[in-house]
């Protein structure tokens, strides 16, 4: 497969007369970088590049990161300090497990404020970018993409939702202003009551300031084992009418979430860009630096066999964590 270059120089669209700027925005580096950047947020990046060719990608962080594959794409961006949103960094959580992901809260306001103040296209950096957006979308005050109801009871309630993982907007959209003002009235701690269920409320309430895509375009893969598979150990062929896809990193970053699907973060590696038969793969490896898709198919026969070990130890563990819950609640039962 021929390397598409990463530039955003050589033909860019011309964005003079439409609605929405060509301008895409990524917020990232909103709690200190202890890790290089990884293999997945580069692809991100690149991948933009490639299939939108913006006018201008601006990268929002509080601190920058480091490592090899930022070096590589750090001239192909603008990046742009930011500081955390005092009320969310003051905010008093009661759910610990909620609070130590406390950056991803400040990320949802800074996001906001980045398309009221700039316009233009927002996404996570755990995106891969599938196909341009029609022109259309350049001409709409502000889109959102709606999730399945079924992802969540919370979604089912309220009758949808809108994911904040991907937004395009104008400037100063009235809809991005609203969704802004009101995140902080309804902001409760919770993991994503105002990341999702607020957009589709504020979107019951103003709806000639949104246009709705159906799952499909931005969110058609999920975030349960099933879709985890299809994205990064099966292969799904038919991606018509899908623009990008969402990865919900944090379902299976870490070898120990349970919605690893067998695999995580250290298995996203240039040889299984280069050689696997996956939906991510395929996509992403167009994006791959020519010099880091050179390994043989030999080294990607080595990652596949210790990922089947360590598959195995995986299932073991759970498997004796579940006899051990079991044998517990028996103990508890005879002690009734």
């Amino acid at each position: 497969m021929s390397q598409q270059k990463v530039s955003i120089a050589e033909t860019p669209r011309s964005d003079a007369a439409t609605r929405v700027p060509n301008i895409f925005h990524f917020v990232f580096g909103l709690k200190p970088q202890t890790e290089p950047f990884h293999l997945m947020h580069y692809l991100c990046l690149a991948s933009c590049i490639g299939v939108n060719q913006p006018k201008q990608l601006m990268f929002h962080c509080q601190h920058e990161p480091w490592g090899e594959y930022w070096d590589r794409i750090r001239t192909q961006l603008t990046v742009i300090p930011i500081r955390p949103d005092p009320f969310v960094a003051s905010f008093r959580y009661s759910d610990p497990e909620v609070e130590r992901l406390r950056y991803a809260h400040l990320a949802d306001v800074a996001r906001l404020q980045v398309l009221a103040d700039h316009g233009g296209i927002y996404a996570d950096m755990d995106t891969l970018f599938v196909a341009p957006l029609p022109a259309a979308f350049f001409e709409r005050s502000f889109i959102m993409g709606r999730e399945p109801e079924q992802w969540s009871a919370a979604a089912t309630r309220a009758g949808g939702a809108l994911c904040n993982a991907w937004m395009m907007g104008e400037p100063n959209a009235p809809f991005v202003r609203e969704l802004l003002r009101q995140t902080y009235e309804s902001f409760d701690g919770s993991w994503s009551n105002h990341s999702t269920i607020l957009g589709f409320r504020v979107s019951q309430q103003f709806p000639d300031w949104i246009h709705i895509e159906p799952p499909r375009s931005f969110f058609y893969f999920g975030y349960d084992r099933a879709d985890i598979g299809n994205m990064f150990t099966r292969r799904v062929r038919d991606l018509d009418g899908i623009f990008s896809m969402h990865l919900w990193s944090h379902c299976w970053w870490e070898p120990g979430e349970k919605n690893t699907a067998g695999f995580h973060s250290r298995r996203l590696t240039p040889a299984y860009v280069r050689h696997a038969d996956t939906t991510y793969a395929a996509v992403a490896r167009q994006f791959l630096p020519e010099d880091l898709g050179l390994q043989d198919s030999a080294t990607w026969r080595r990652e596949r066999f210790r990922a089947a070990i360590e598959n195995g130890l995986l299932l073991s563990q759970r498997a004796g964590r579940k006899v051990a819950r079991l044998v517990s609640r028996g103990g508890r039962a005879n002690a009734g």
